[in-house]
């Protein structure tokens, strides 16, 4: 049997409803939680459980203004592998976790490999991340890079 079955066979209209809550407002307590869904305490403690136990909640943070601290500049960098076998990709893989500045990383179905969300102080900042860390990943022939001028929308 599949250890992940399909969401939508694992998940009820209160499981849907907690998830929708919590994304809103993720420090709600339990007992409030319950209220706004319609559940009494512990089948709701059962549930959250459950959804955090089976890795649908994956966990709580705070959602922070980067700009307030000193992150305000995003960029989006294309990346081009020279290889892409699998040796290859887990060696760019291991390497794009181990810069801090790389928020989000997503391999890519076009005419590059891997998509970059990168965020720093500055362009001067952005630079020496792209020159110093990125571009001397193993097995990158490229980049392109897209600078963020305003976020519409962005999930925490």
């Amino acid at each position: 049997m599949d250890e992940f079955p399909a969401a939508s066979q694992e998940l009820d209209a209160f499981d849907r409803r907690i998830i929708a809550v919590l994304q809103g407002e993720g420090r709600l307590s339990v007992t409030d939680l319950a209220q706004r869904v319609g559940l009494s305490k512990t089948p709701c403690q059962v549930r959250l459980k459950r959804l955090t136990e089976r890795g649908v909640i994956r966990g709580f943070r705070a959602i922070v203004d980067p700009a307030r601290l000193g992150q305000g500049h995003v960029a989006f960098t294309e990346v081009k592998l020279s290889d892409t076998r699998e040796a290859a990709l887990d060696a760019f893989r291991r390497g794009v976790l181990a810069i801090p500045e790389v928020e989000e990383c997503h391999m890519i179905a076009s005419h590059f490999d891997y998509l970059l969300k990168v965020r720093t102080a500055d362009m001067r900042a952005y630079r020496a991340v792209l020159g110093e860390r990125i571009s001397t990943l193993p097995h990158v022939s490229s980049t392109s890079t897209y600078v963020v001028m305003e976020t519409v929308r962005e999930m925490g």
